[in-house]
């Protein structure tokens, strides 16, 4: 059956479309069950937590395996706020031990080797684990060859903060760190990269912190993209908010990073050099490692896969899920991830029961909060076309010349979308 919902995207059920899915995939009885097997998913965030879920709740008597090395999950979503000092780290953060209560198997190790052929992982400690499917949720890792200088030393001095954890905490002290008077550059490279409209959102957080503590301090965004998504809304937000203290510079006016010095802690672009004193330096992205590992990752960096099922297109009985995948029209995102989670779940439970699985449909919203009670939002439909995954009607956007009572209704939405979809993946 399909599994997400068919109802056009709305205000109200924006925030829930993804729970009803889960409910949807987690109902079926297990005597309706009609194979069995192990399946085991490599990655416990979004996509990984919520397809291992998905699976042991559709099909109880399936072997699922989670393998992830943290202990602990650390959120990228709404860790933004962390940086601007409106949200402890705490709040970002979750175990797996509601998932092992429900009869997913974590196991604490690193993937050190995929065998395809053998289907077969070994993991840190030696053990190989066979599987009848293997998923992959990798997230992403950086190209770090295609931004000159930049690497995990750089990254101590001109942090990325976008794998949420470590670098958010040392983002946040630099910033506590800087005199008034300051500036604090954000670099943003070109898509694909992780939910395209946060390092805006970053800017819209760090720029009310500076408004309350440092006001005489600005930011400057040096920007890959001309244009991005929901533009026009940050844009009104910026100058409603902040004035003229954020400054971005687009890709036609030379603000594609090409090189960083981290030791001067200077940024070069096309067409000038910046050396600002807080550096919040984004690389350019690909798959997770663990991709490459499998030999699912092609040349763009990314991992193409069939979109009704998930399979890679390039490994068999390996699926991928959640950023690393060439997704088309779908966002990298927690949200659009969770979905995928799901959604290939129930393809896999088809597959080990010989049924051909469904076409999904995904539903997914991107929330943005650019100061306390100001949020806005962009929800969308996704269905595969072709070898891709394409936005269909139903999708909806925040208008951009709305009342701040609906800006605060959406920053309402936005805190009950994160508390709804983290208790959905995590338990």
């Amino acid at each position: 059956m399909p599994l997400m919902t068919t109802r056009p995207v709305t205000r109200r059920n924006a925030v829930f479309g993804i729970t009803l899915a889960a409910a949807a995939l987690a109902r079926p009885s297990i005597s309706r069950a009609q194979s069995t097997g192990r399946v085991v998913v490599v990655g416990g965030g979004f996509g990984g937590a919520a397809c291992a879920r998905a699976l042991k709740h559709a099909q109880g008597d399936l072997q699922v395996i989670l393998i992830e090395p943290n202990a602990v999950y650390t959120s990228c979503p709404f860790s933004n706020e962390v940086i601007a000092g409106l949200r402890d780290i705490d709040a970002q953060q979750f175990g797996y031990d509601k998932l092992a209560a429900e009869g997913v198997t974590v196991i604490g190790q690193a993937v050190t080797a995929i065998e395809p052929d053998r289907r077969s992982v070994m993991t840190t400690d030696g053990v190989a684990l066979p599987y009848d499917r293997l998923v992959l949720a990798p997230g992403i890792d950086f190209h770090v060859e295609a931004l000159p200088g930049y690497d995990n030393a750089a990254s101590e001095k001109m942090p990325h903060a976008w794998k949420a954890g470590a670098q958010t905490l040392l983002l946040r002290r630099q910033l506590e760190a800087m005199e008034d008077g300051g500036t604090v550059a954000i670099a943003i490279p070109a898509n694909p990269s992780r939910c395209p409209p946060a390092p805006y959102e970053r800017a819209s957080l760090i720029a009310h912190y500076l408004k309350t503590k440092k006001p005489r301090s600005k930011v400057l965004v040096l920007d890959a993209k001309d244009s991005f998504s929901q533009q026009r809304l940050f844009e009104k937000a910026w100058k409603e908010l902040y004035g003229d203290m954020i400054e971005r510079i687009a890709l036609s006016q030379g603000g594609r990073v090409t090189s960083v010095d981290a030791a001067t802690r200077t940024i070069v672009t096309e067409f000038g050099n910046y050396t600002p004193d807080v550096a919040n330096v984004i690389p350019p992205q690909r798959a997770g490692r663990i991709a490459d590992i499998a030999g699912a990752a092609d040349h763009t960096g990314w991992c193409p896969i069939d979109p009704v099922t998930f399979e890679s297109k390039l490994v068999k009985n390996i699926h991928v899920i959640g950023d690393a995948c060439l997704g088309g029209g779908i966002p990298k995102s927690a949200s659009a991830a969770s979905a995928q989670g799901k959604a290939c779940a129930s393809a896999i439970i088809g597959l080990l029961a010989g049924r051909a699985p469904e076409a999904p449909r995904l539903t997914g919203v991107c929330y943005n909060t650019v100061a306390p009670g100001y949020g806005f939002s962009l929800a969308g439909n996704y269905q595969p076309r072709g070898d891709i995954f394409a936005e269909v009607e139903g999708g909806t956007t925040s208008p951009v010349d709305a009342p701040r009572e609906l800006r605060a209704r959406e920053a309402t939405d936005a805190e009950r979308w994160f508390q709804t979809i983290t208790a959905d993946t995590f338990g």
